[in-house]
Parts: C-alpha cells; sequence; structure tokens
C-alpha cells in the first residue's frame, strides 16, 4: 500500500474539518421553521405582519450586481448546460470552485476587466457553498 504524502494527508484533514463544520449547519437549514419576533406591524390596511427586524433584506442587494449575475449564469448554461454546477458533490470540485473565486478575486483586485471577475467571485462562493453541502450529504448517506 502506497504511504499518503503530508499533503494528501492534509487534503484527508481538511476534508473531515470540512464535513464536520457544515454537519450543523446543514442540518438547521433543512428545517422549515416560522419566525416570529413578537412584535406586529399594523397597516392602515388592516393588516398585521410580523416585523423585518432580524430577517434577510434581500431588497438591499445592489440589483444591478444580482443581474450582471444571472447573466454569467445565462452564458454558463449556453456553455455548459443548465445547472451543470449542481452536480459537483466532490471535494476535488470543492477545490476547484474555491481556486476559481480566488483567481477571479486576484483578477478583479488587479482591474482585469476582460471578464466580470465580481460575479464571478460570487458564483464560484456560491457553488463552493453549495458543493460544501452535498458533500455532507453524501458523508451522511455513507454512514447510514
Amino acid at each position: 500500500m502506497k504511504e499518503k504524502s503530508l499533503m494528501e494527508e492534509y487534503d484527508d484533514m481538511k476534508k473531515k474539518s470540512l464535513i464536520e463544520e457544515y454537519a450543523e449547519t446543514w442540518t438547521a437549514l433543512k428545517k422549515y421553521d416560522t419566525k416570529d419576533s413578537g412584535e406586529r406591524v399594523d397597516f392602515a390596511s388592516g393588516m398585521r405582519r410580523d416585523t423585518d427586524k432580524g430577517k434577510p433584506r434581500y431588497d438591499l442587494i445592489d440589483g444591478e450586481f444580482l443581474r450582471r449575475w444571472a447573466e454569467l449564469m445565462a452564458r454558463g448554461a449556453e456553455k455548459y448546460g443548465e445547472n451543470n454546477w449542481r452536480l459537483a458533490n466532490t471535494p476535488e470540485e470543492l477545490k476547484r470552485f474555491r481556486a476559481s473565486a480566488f483567481r477571479h478575486f486576484m483578477q478583479w483586485i488587479d482591474g482585469d476587466f476582460v471578464e466580470d471577475h465580481a460575479v464571478a467571485v460570487a458564483f464560484n462562493l456560491a457553488a463552493a457553498e453549495y458543493v460544501k453541502g452535498q458533500i455532507l450529504l453524501n458523508e451522511k448517506k455513507d454512514t447510514r
């Protein structure tokens, strides 16, 4: 049997750590709950709702950036197929998304305008987070 290199042992350690790190978060994401702050806002129409306090504010995200990201996704779908990136589920693919995010970040920092590096960073980070969840799901399936 071939002895593992230090790099292989380090990669194995990172894989295990990654799975443990996201296990709790991923489990929490799969549980749905209707949050209630206990506070209410009454509208002139008579409608009553919980407040927005402590909730995600998607309305504060820059719409132009989201449009550019959607355009990147459309180009990717044309080039690789719709949702091709969602097939990724291994540490090797996670490593690829992370490397791509970092490369695009450095190109963005350096002022390279050949590609829209800012949205490429966003995509690769989102894809990496997705793959982390897939790795965790695969690990849980393997232990059942």
